[in-house]
């Protein structure tokens, strides 16, 4: 399998949705800056933004699509029974899924206050009206939750069948639903302004349901409502999910940790900043890890299923070289070059030099992290092939007890730079742990090509970075000028690192000119 190609499969809708969501923050920072308004919304939208992170881009996954493969493949001949065996299963757990996700709404609309004080921290004594209109806020969002996972299952049948790019475009409503609403119902009084931001983010929900439900319908695959039915089957799917979403949520809940005390502890405008600079730090995350652990679960699951560990190991070490080869890059760039970047897309309107200083130190705290971030996607999925979903969750339970005891010693001395601090260090723990454990089993082990390479993409993302400094002073002018200059400035320095970069990988031996030929001419395989 050609992980490059099949990752460009998704990386390209992916990327779409990174630019847009990028787009949709230059458009709030614009009309609803840095500060309680804002801070409202974002807690409002984290709860919801972290269930889909661990159920759609995680749990779900995990635990569905080798359940879903394996009934699939469970067929006589090359006739649909397998893809029927296949529904049947789907229909099953949704008819469990459904009556949960209903009641668990319905009572997380009844605990909007206790909810939204446990996420903020009561926003640092705020007033009783604003508190009172970020619970408004809160219950808007909260249907989001119920849309979302209904999502993530359609999302996981389509992955089953190969279909990666309808799910991977679903996030593309979201934004463009946030995107509409800022430009046609903003205000200048930014709670009006935040409050439409949580009504679209409901309505996307609306929209992405409807469009995986086509996308359904068009594979063949229609599912039926019916009685909650608890066979053996979805009781197998039940005990792997909860597991999975701790383990896969780790980072998620590490942010929602480091939100509530940033609200709680640090003046307006530090969940703000932490926000954005995360929803940088995001888009190499978003491109890279969701994309290669979408490809490598069903990958590695139908190589160990027909008893080829080579092969496994083999494309886990191709995994973790592709995501070096793409990630080094990006920490470095986002550490070096976080003002300028941080400046060029959102420094306009109500969003300050001063805030563009502040987010661009929680980003470069943030983009330590970040190898980590998507290794955790690489390496997770050589257990859930294997259908263990508790050891990743005892990991990620020992890096959430780390990042709380670092927030705790950070948060004051560091203020918004600490957080991110304790996600960055937190996620690296979480790493080695998986690590050590899969390379203890004999199921992962670093082969020659890897241990070469590895070094060498350092060395040309250390020299790039180098480079890049020296760009930044002449560039600086541009990064608040007219928006034509400032897309001039982030298109010289993403210009600039990619050329210094990928002209270091050959000077130092990472990559080969037979390597390009290879990539070029090897057909895709998904």
């Amino acid at each position: 399998m050609n992980l490059a190609r099949a990752l460009g499969s998704i990386g390209g809708l992916t990327l779409a949705s990174r630019v847009l969501g990028l787009v949709r923050d230059s458009l709030f920072a614009r009309f609803v800056g840095a500060g309680f308004a804002s801070d409202a919304f974002l807690i409002a939208f984290r709860l919801p933004n972290m269930f889909r992170a661990l159920f759609a881009e995680g749990a779900f996954s995990a635990a569905f699509i080798p359940m879903f493969n394996k009934k699939v493949a469970e067929r006589d001949g090359d006739g649909p029974g397998g893809l029927s065996r296949g529904v049947a299963f789907a229909e099953d757990a949704l008819s469990v899924l459904l009556p949960v996700l209903i009641a668990m709404t319905v009572l997380m609309e009844l605990a909007a206050w206790p909810v939204t004080w446990a996420l903020s921290g009561g926003f640092n004594d705020a007033s009783e009206a604003d508190f009172a209109f970020a619970v408004q806020l809160a219950r808007i969002t909260f249907p989001y939750l119920l849309l979302i996972s209904l999502v993530s299952l359609l999302g996981g049948i389509l992955n089953s069948l190969h279909r990666f790019w309808v799910a991977a475009a679903a996030p593309i409503l979201l934004n463009l639903c946030l995107i509409v609403a800022l430009l046609l119902f903003h205000d200048h009084e930014p709670l009006f302004t935040a409050r439409n931001q949580a009504i679209a983010v409901t309505v996307s929900g609306v929209l992405q349901l409807a469009w995986l439900i086509w996308a359904c319908r068009r594979a063949g695959v229609r599912l039926r409502l019916k009685r909650p039915t608890i066979n053996a089957d979805v009781r197998r799917l039940l005990s792997l999910i909860w597991p999975a979403a701790a383990g896969a949520g780790a980072m998620q809940i590490n942010l929602v940790v480091s939100t509530a005390l940033a609200a709680s502890l640090l003046g307006a405008g530090s969940v703000s900043y932490i926000y954005f600079a995360d929803r940088l730090n995001q888009l190499p995350l978003g491109l890279i890890g969701i994309g290669l652990g979408t490809v490598l679960l069903p990958t590695i699951s139908a190589q160990l299923g027909r008893g080829d560990d080579k092969a496994a190991m083999d494309t886990q070490n191709r995994g973790m070289e592709l995501a070096l080869f793409l990630t080094l890059p990006a920490t470095v760039a986002l550490v070096v070059c976080g003002a300028p970047i941080v400046a060029a897309l959102f420094q306009h309107g109500k969003f300050t030099p001063a805030d563009t200083a502040a987010t661009a130190a929680s980003l470069a705290a943030f983009s330590l992290g970040l190898p980590s971030y998507i290794l955790v996607k690489v390496l997770t999925p050589g257990f859930y092939a294997r259908q263990d979903t508790r050891t990743p969750v005892r990991y990620a339970t020992i890096s959430m007890a780390v990042n709380l005891a670092l927030n705790l010693a950070f948060i004051l001395p560091l203020r918004h730079v600490g957080p991110p601090l304790a996600t960055a260090i937190a996620s690296s723990v979480n790493v080695a742990m998986l690590w050590r454990a899969l390379a203890r089993r004999g199921h992962f082990v670093a082969d020659a090509q890897l241990a070469r390479r590895a070094p060498r993409l350092l060395a040309a993302a250390l020299l790039m970075g180098a480079v890049m400094w020296f760009a930044n002073a002449p560039l600086a002018p541009w990064t608040t000028g007219p928006s034509l200059h400032r897309w001039i400035a982030m298109f010289a320095l993403v210009a600039t690192g990619a050329l210094v970069y990928f002209a270091a990988t050959f000077l130092f031996g990472a990559f080969s000119v037979a390597d390009v030929r290879r990539l070029i001419r090897r057909p895709q395989q998904v």
